[in-house]
């Protein structure tokens, strides 16, 4: 029997410390077997984003329909484009109805510059994506950009994250990790809502959000009910930033 096969649909970084390169090292980390659609190609280094190529939609959904079969899990990061979140849906509505979507909606550079070619990526992302049933995973202030609500405490957090669900997700996993005090992530579905607690850890790591994505899609991929994967996911980035990688001056997951 082969390893279930995750997908990454997303943007690179030249130092694969964020984004597609930085979900294959999660996926050979828990051993499954991995493959990838580029949406766009960035130059970024510690000092931040300095340009962005989006793959046009055509070359885009070729790569898409180039992957193989028999995939048992998505991870969706920076599409680059809304035109580029509208071919994932569609490919997604027409390919793969069935299998677990994970989508991080990530836009913002953590040291500056936005991975979108346009302002309506959000947007896009709730018309056409939450409505398939995706298992969305924003921090505080893409869940503020979604929801057009402050998020600021645990409350609003909830509140954001059965907006989203009542538009369409099967799930939002809204990260805490910028509030002060312990970090708190809140999970809402339809089954029910959970928090994930714990001691806040030394140390900033960059590509968090990813490492979670990835590695909860790899959860999912196991076979993993959704509320046992979200917390092992979370305890496998906990891991990550326990080790306290470092690549020059940036704390890293890998």
């Amino acid at each position: 029997m082969t390893n279930p096969l995750v997908v990454s649909i997303g943007t690179t970084h030249p130092w694969n410390i964020a984004g597609v390169g930085l979900d294959a090292r999660v996926v050979a980390d828990y051993g499954l077997s991995h493959a990838m659609a580029i949406a766009a190609v960035s130059a970024q280094d510690d000092r931040g984003l300095h340009d962005l190529h989006v793959i046009p939609p055509r070359a885009f959904r070729a790569q898409l329909d180039a992957l193989p079969s028999g995939i048992a899990a998505f991870r969706i990061g920076a599409a680059g484009s809304s035109e580029n979140v509208r071919v994932i849906a569609g490919f997604l509505r027409e390919r793969h109805s069935s299998a677990p979507v994970v989508v991080d909606p990530v836009i913002a550079v953590t040291l500056g510059g936005e991975l979108s070619a346009d302002d309506d990526v959000m947007e896009t992302i709730d018309e056409v994506l939450l409505p398939l049933g995706v298992l969305i995973t924003p921090n505080i202030a893409e869940a503020a950009q979604l929801t057009g609500m402050p998020v600021k405490n645990i409350d609003d957090m909830r509140s954001a994250a059965e907006w989203l669900v009542a538009r369409g997700a099967r799930a939002a996993y809204i990260k805490g990790g910028h509030l002060d005090g312990d970090p708190i992530d809140v999970l809402v579905s339809a089954e029910g809502q959970e928090l994930h607690t714990g001691g806040r850890l030394e140390g900033s790591m960059r590509g968090s959000g990813c490492t979670l994505a990835a590695a909860l899609a790899c959860e999912l991929a196991l076979g993993r009910d959704l509320a046992p994967a979200a917390g092992l996911a979370r305890a496998y980035v906990r891991t990550r930033i326990a080790a306290h990688t470092m690549r020059g001056r940036l704390q890293v997951a890998f």
